[in-house]
């Protein structure tokens, strides 16, 4: 299978995404809706790309001129595919692929600070209390983005977070929060 780079310096460019059920990679119309909301907020950025799969968001992100990306994903398999889509775009001096799980690594970084965070964690187990600890990572005005299915509950907010906005694409969903200056 098959995933596009939708726009930015590798816009056009393919990147491979595993044939399995483990893996989900944002589609293409919602990461470019995604992407258009944030518009040049990206430049420059430092990014998190938690559950990350393919990379296919943080790619994105350094293809529309994020400075770097940090990649957390604990599946084996999804990481090999991570670090072959890295490699074949020639990005590997502004990501670093980290082979652990998010609460794993959020607990041994809590001193990390991100622009945007990227949180697509498996709809079929959201890991909200995981979720709620990347708050912790963003940068007075930062910006998180989670995708999930809209059902249940939302992660618990931190004081300075808010809610910014929520959109709907179908059965998926995203949610924008941001930690006030």
């Amino acid at each position: 299978m098959n995933v596009r780079i939708i726009a930015g310096i590798y816009g056009g460019r393919k990147i491979d995404a595993p044939d399995n059920t483990r893996t989900h990679p944002m589609g293409e119309r919602i990461r470019n809706a995604l992407f258009n909301s944030l518009g040049t907020s990206v430049e420059g950025a430092a990014v998190l790309d938690a559950f990350a799969g393919t990379g296919a968001i943080g790619l994105e992100a350094i293809s529309r001129g994020a400075a770097h990306c940090t990649f957390v994903e604990r599946d084996k398999i999804a990481q090999k595919v991570l670090a072959k889509n890295v490699a074949l775009l020639g990005a590997e001096t502004q990501c670093k692929i980290v082979r652990t799980s998010i609460n794993t690594w959020v607990d041994q970084n809590d001193d990390a600070s991100y622009d945007i965070i990227f949180a697509d964690p498996p709809y079929h187990d959201l890991q909200l209390s995981t979720v709620s600890k990347l708050f912790g990572l963003l940068k007075p005005n930062g910006l998180m983005v989670l995708s999930h299915t809209g059902r249940g509950e939302g992660p618990n907010l931190l004081n300075g977070i808010v809610v910014v906005d929520n959109r709907s694409y179908g059965s998926a969903y995203l949610t924008f929060f941001r930690r006030e200056a």
